[in-house]
């Protein structure tokens, strides 16, 4: 990924917008971001390093969760670090069990990725899914998985394959990573390097999707990995991804959809709004489960 500016940045610059035309509300009134400071890191050590300089910094990879909420005000950082330069975090390759992912491979990357299509096929047509190509394009596996948006299609794969998210302070477990919206236990100078996926004997990803945003109004990730089934779903919960220990239960048992015949889940606790209601979401994980074990391969 390359940054949103050309050229090469010789000084930390000031930008009150990425955009030169101001949007307009409902009152006429011209709105832009609110200002900050441009800087493009060379290196990891000085991502870190500026991090902890600017008492309310954030990184940038492909933008593609930042800028919007910057463009509505929804978030306003004092400096903006880019990753675009920074060297060795973009590689996918196989080391042993695990398919490793560098945190600034993009979507699109992990799609057309042979490695990853021939390690594991479900997480690359999970790649597939998310927004549209130019998304795809930009967006980067890193800064979805720091984003952790609640209808996100990366945190239900991550669960479901127990995935290690490596950082450059820590190893840590999927299970532990995804505290709750849009929350995570990253510590404000802690950078996603990359992630490792441990191969599974047979996995699938199935989501029912806004029609628009692409965003998963509820996704089902199922993994058989040698000791265990695990299912996990994005885009329902109250707190985002979680997992299904009644389906897993029956699945390790006969992993066929027909395991899961009869089997649902509770509407209390999971969300409802103007896309889908409580009872609609619980139906849909039935639904895409029994939809995804029939896929997995």
């Amino acid at each position: 990924p390359t940054s949103p500016f050309q050229g090469e940045a010789k000084r930390p610059r000031y930008c009150s917008s990425l955009t030169a035309k101001r949007t307009s509300d409902r009152t006429g009134k011209g709105r832009r971001m609110h200002n900050f400071i441009y800087h493009r890191a060379s290196g990891l050590r000085q991502a870190q390093n500026l991090l902890g300089k600017f008492e309310d910094a954030k990184l940038i990879a492909g933008g593609q969760s930042l800028l919007p909420m910057m463009k509505l005000r929804l978030a306003a950082p004092a400096a903006l670090i880019d990753l675009g330069k920074v060297e060795g975090l973009s590689g996918i390759e196989l080391k042993g069990r695990a398919l490793v992912i560098g945190a600034m491979a993009t979507h699109a990357e992990v799609n057309t990725s042979p490695v990853v299509g021939e390690a594991l096929p479900a997480l690359a047509e999970l790649a597939g899914t998310i927004g549209d190509p130019a998304v795809r394009h930009r967006g980067t596996l890193g800064g979805s998985l720091a984003h952790n948006d609640p209808t996100a299609d990366y945190p239900a794969a991550c669960v479901a394959l127990a995935a290690t998210i490596i950082t450059t302070k820590r190893r840590i477990p999927a299970d532990e990573f995804f505290t709750g919206l849009f929350e995570t236990p990253l510590e404000p100078d802690e950078i996603i390097t990359k992630v490792s996926f441990p191969l599974a004997k047979k996995a699938a990803y199935q989501k029912f999707r806004n029609p628009a945003s692409r965003y998963a109004i509820v996704g089902v990730f199922v993994a058989k990995r040698p000791s265990e089934v695990r299912v996990a779903v994005t885009g329902a919960g109250t707190s985002g991804v979680f997992r299904v220990p009644q389906f897993e239960e029956a699945l390790k048992k006969r992993f066929s959809p027909k395991a899961l015949e009869g089997l649902g889940v509770p509407a209390d606790g999971l969300s409802s709004d103007i896309h889908a209601s409580a009872e609609y979401r619980a139906h849909l994980i039935g639904v895409l489960a029994r939809r995804a074990v029939a896929a997995a391969k």
